[in-house]
């Protein structure tokens, strides 16, 4: 069992997270329940995906959800593309987050391997 609390990656996680719900706040009204609503949940999918595994018993259950953690991470880096197409975000904003999410993706790869 890993303390989830400890791990660099669920941090971060979180802090990304925050990124992304204050992201679409500005987006229109329209989205709540769309893009808003999607974005959001994927996002808190990172974080809660890496707590969740890391109480398994098995390094190979916990390596599971980190596979989760990844797939949510390219489901919000397709929607925020989306965004940018909409003219929800700017080019700017797309590029800061990208690059927060990458690190979350490499971090998870890594620490996924190490589970083998």
């Amino acid at each position: 069992m890993h303390r989830f609390k400890d791990l660099e990656i669920w941090k971060k996680s979180r802090v990304f997270c925050s990124s992304v719900y204050d992201i679409t706040s500005r987006f229109p009204e329209t989205e709540k329940f769309g893009l808003t609503n999607q974005l959001r949940r994927a996002a808190v999918s990172i974080p809660s995906n890496i707590a969740e595994g890391s109480s398994r018993n098995s390094n190979k259950d916990f390596s599971r959800f980190l596979q989760i953690t990844l797939g949510s991470a390219y489901e919000i880096e397709t929607q925020l593309l989306i965004s940018l197409d909409l003219k929800f975000i700017d080019q700017a904003e797309l590029d800061a987050l990208l690059k927060d999410l990458e690190s979350i993706v490499k971090m998870t790869s890594k620490f996924k391997s190490t589970l083998k």
